[in-house]
């Protein structure tokens, strides 16, 4: 019997936030919930009611709060063991005091992910799915909600446990031929290497999906950079819709990085506008400077502005080649005061601008996604991203099953192919959380919020 976890399930904020809820989940939980939720009425303690009361303490009878209960009993619940939720007032005191209660009436503050782990070791999600439920909790665009949610409802799960299945079938056959060889018709290897072109179709196809689902996951990180007054403040404020930086005609304004985050295609961006680069002797400046090449050189894409009139200039040049190891957009601004003058660098994805007046912003945005898509990145909707444990396990499986085609190929013995096809099919496992370690669980579980 597992212990009676709890946790707060909700944000708490001071001031804000009308409700805050405390979770409960064990074979106590009910009992525990008695002891302190007091009922006016004949209100029946049935699953999957929603009960009005009073939170009180247990010896003392003072009033916590005045709360819903919402009650749901084994197995239709998340964890599939009696599960109660007290829906508090919001804020801090009140959600505290009743979760410190159930602690003092006799549960466990729950671990991080212990919810949800608690749903996948009984056997109410697999780990694609436990998985996807933090995905979607961190979602940072409607996008990766939608991929996350996908994952949730088994878009991941189903391809992999058929692929799986189809590889346990292979098995089986190969298997049953080397225990009873003289009883069975001989194995049909063009069939067996036509499934197995399938897997292994399949599993690079899902593979593919791994540098789109860390990009809608991490997001992408785009750093402004130019020489001072060129309109990089000007740029951030007109791509945002919003005043983020100061905007003056006086060279060196801005004075260090100054972010403001987007959702690009899709994808998450968080941009980051820099201070002019340039020789000072003006000590914050010189900082701001020593920032801007930094977060430059930590950035996924640079938007390396110049200044239409000025041209492409010396300095341009030097602060150019300081960046040129990067992924990297030419953007000219300000083309709303001067043709572009002089000459600019050959092999460079160019965007003209006009900050100012908002203008170039679209053609900026989609210049940002095709880089995205020179890298091989996706930036069509998916029904499905893996993450990295997954592409790891996957991409397991896809040098296992190759081995076996080259098992095949060299007209190795029987008991050969058997190896690698059971080692294809315990990675395919691992994704659904079958033949998974308690480590690897451990690791994945300590990413979610501990109400979860």
């Amino acid at each position: 019997m597992s212990e009676t976890i709890v946790a707060i399930a909700t944000a708490i904020v001071p001031e804000q936030g009308s409700v805050g809820i405390v979770r409960l989940s064990g074979s106590e939980s009910v009992s525990i919930a008695q002891k302190l939720f007091h009922t006016p009425g004949h209100q029946t303690w049935e699953s999957h009611r929603i009960l009005y009361g009073f939170i009180r303490h247990p010896e003392t009878q003072q009033t916590i709060d005045e709360a819903l209960l919402m009650l749901m009993l084994a197995p239709r619940s998340y964890t599939r063991e009696d599960v109660i939720e007290f829906h508090c007032h919001g804020g801090i005191i009140a959600v505290q005091q009743v979760l410190q209660l159930c602690i003092e009436t006799g549960a466990r503050l729950a671990q991080p992910g212990e919810f949800t782990l608690r749903a996948f070791l009984n056997g109410r999600l697999d780990l694609t799915q436990a998985e996807s439920i933090a995905d979607l909790v961190g979602a940072r665009s409607p996008q990766a909600a939608q991929t996350a949610l996908a994952g949730l409802q088994g878009k991941l799960a189903s391809p992999i446990r058929q692929l799986r299945a189809t590889c346990l079938d292979i098995l089986a056959e190969v298997e049953a031929r080397i225990d009873f060889e003289d009883d069975l018709p001989p194995l049909d290897e063009a069939e067996i290497q036509a499934q197995l072109h399938h897997v292994l179709a399949e599993v690079t196809r899902i593979l593919e999906t791994a540098d789109r689902g860390e990009l809608l996951r991490t997001g992408l990180k785009v750093a402004i950079v130019g020489r001072p007054n060129v309109g990089k403040s000007s740029l951030l404020n007109a791509w945002s819709r919003s005043d983020r930086a100061i905007v003056t005609d006086l060279p060196g304004t801005t004075r260090d990085v100054v972010e403001s985050q987007l959702v690009v295609g899709g994808i998450p961006i968080q941009v980051l506008d820099t201070a002019g680069i340039r020789e000072t002797e003006d000590q914050v400046e010189k900082i701001g400077v020593e920032r801007s090449r930094l977060a430059a050189q930590s950035a996924d894409l640079v938007l390396f502005t110049i200044d239409a009139e000025a041209g492409f200039t010396e300095f341009d040049r030097e602060i150019y080649n300081q960046v040129s190891d990067r992924p990297l957009i030419l953007v000219i601004n300000k083309i709303d005061l001067s043709e572009v003058k002089g000459e600019l660098p050959e092999a460079l994805q160019t965007v003209k601008t006009a900050a100012s007046i908002n203008q170039g912003i679209d053609a900026l945005e989609t210049a940002i996604l095709n880089t995205v898509q020179t890298g091989k990145i996706q930036a069509a909707n998916l029904d499905l991203a893996i993450n990295q444990r997954q592409a790891a396990a996957l991409t397991k499986s896809k040098i296992a099953l190759e081995q076996v085609r080259n098992t095949i190929a060299n007209q190795l013995p029987l008991d050969f192919w058997t190896i690698d096809l059971r080692s294809a099919i315990q990675a395919l496992g691992e994704i659904l959380g079958e033949d998974v370690t308690e480590s690897v669980l451990d690791r994945i579980f300590s990413r979610f919020c501990i109400g979860k």
